[in-house]
């Protein structure tokens, strides 16, 4: 559990994470939409994508307050 302050800094850096994705999904359909797809570069956003989506999973868990069983 993070303490008040910590806490906005993951939720800001949640919500710029999630643009980023965002612009990465766009980025990587307009490129594979192209006539001449850069198939190493594909790869590249994709696998940026992933990384971001997984740090996104990551911080939203952390947020998630501990429930006594």
């Amino acid at each position: 559990m993070y303490t008040n302050d910590v806490q906005e800094e993951v939720v800001r850096r949640i919500l710029e994470l999630r643009i980023e994705h965002r612009d990465l999904d766009d980025a990587i359909h307009a490129l594979s939409q192209a006539d001449y797809v850069d198939q190493l570069q594909l790869k590249r956003l994709k696998k940026r994508k992933l990384n971001i989506k997984d740090t996104l999973q990551k911080l939203e868990s952390g947020l998630i307050p501990d429930v006594d069983a």
